[in-house]
């Protein structure tokens, strides 16, 4: 279930240390004091975003409660490399042996920090980047993006589909050209207009891009925003326009705007790098991926109200995606759509 967040959260906050529960996550001598294994992470952006940074807080945060760890974080850091290293610095300083950065806009910052600190351990989750001490943590969320342009493509009205985003991260340009490649292979005469503003948390600024999508002809538009998705939400109210999420299922939120959620678990990406830390997993240069095999990482999610004959065809394709027989590009080589 979603972690519900309290409004008195600081920036930089110490939480309370958990029992082990079993693992051999804690030390002991006897007549001394556990020592409970800590870990450190750095969410760049908002950890109630109702999106994809919340998502990542909440995998910290179970595997605290699951295995007993000790967690120290930083969030609310623009995503500049500057920015990031000064960050993860302070986190490796913090004295824990395990540190993880949130998103592949950590990609180069957590390169660098951990050849600066080779006796820790680092991980980027939604990452591509290896290391002596760094791995990276993937959910496989352009499995996901390839159906929600799929099911764009099959539920336009207009023939005209969109795609939103904000920073140009790996992940995000993963998500674009899969979900480009989903509307094309299911109908190659739906176009689509694709943008990335620059900013994934400024609903002024995605509400006006939306419009402007929307009196091109867009009546369904998948986003991969963060705290600026209710702009977007805002926006299809408006013009009643469907909307295709992604990360959690916001299907369930609001099923009247949303006509699929491209879920992908990130939270996972954080707890199982925490869990390979606390179990004596862990392994450096390599990058762990999880995709539709596993359901509750990466799955599709529907609103009630999307046909049967559509459904069947979406689940079709996703065992097609899981087999390998589908191919799920990396790269988008067509129009940009400005405003």
């Amino acid at each position: 279930m979603p972690f519900s967040l309290s409004t008195d959260l600081s920036r930089r906050q110490i939480l309370i240390a958990l029992p082990a529960l079993g693992l051999g996550a804690c030390t002991t001598t006897p007549g001394t004091t556990p020592v409970v294994p800590r870990i450190a992470a750095l969410f760049a952006g908002q950890i109630n975003d109702q999106g994809f940074m919340q998502s990542g807080y909440e995998g910290f945060v179970a595997a605290q409660k699951t295995l007993g760890l000790q967690g120290h974080y930083i969030d609310q850091v623009a995503p500049k490399k500057e920015l990031l290293v000064a960050a993860l610095r302070e986190l490796a300083q913090s004295g824990a042996p395990l540190v993880i950065a949130h998103g592949g806009q950590n990609n180069a910052a957590a390169t660098q920090v951990a050849a600066e600190f080779p006796d820790l351990r680092f991980v980027v989750t939604q990452g591509n980047v290896q290391g002596n001490n760094l791995s990276s943590y993937e959910v496989l969320q352009e499995q996901s993006a390839w159906l929600a342009g799929a099911l764009a493509a099959l539920t336009t009205r207009t023939g005209v589909v969109g795609h939103m985003s904000g920073i140009r991260v790996t992940p995000g340009l993963k998500g674009r050209a899969a979900f480009a490649a989903g509307v094309q292979a299911t109908n190659p005469q739906v176009k689509l207009l694709t943008n990335f503003s620059g900013n994934q948390d400024d609903n002024a600024l995605s509400q006006r891009i939306a419009l402007a999508q929307m009196d091109a002809g867009a009546d369904v538009i998948f986003t991969m925003l963060n705290a600026g998705r209710q702009g977007v939400i805002d926006a299809c109210v408006a013009r009643k326009t469907r909307q295709i999420g992604n990360v959690v299922d916001w299907t369930q939120k609001n099923p009247t705007v949303f006509v699929g959620s491209a879920m992908a678990s990130v939270s996972k990406a954080v707890f199982a790098a925490a869990q390979d830390f606390a179990t004596g997993r862990w392994k450096p240069g390599v990058i762990r991926q999880l995709g539709l095999e596993d359901a509750d990482a990466v799955r599709l999610a529907l609103a009630p109200d999307v046909p049967a004959p559509v459904r069947e065809k979406l689940a079709a394709l996703a065992l097609d995606i899981a087999a390998g027989k589908v191919e799920v590009p990396h790269t988008y080589t067509g129009p940009e759509f400005t405003v």
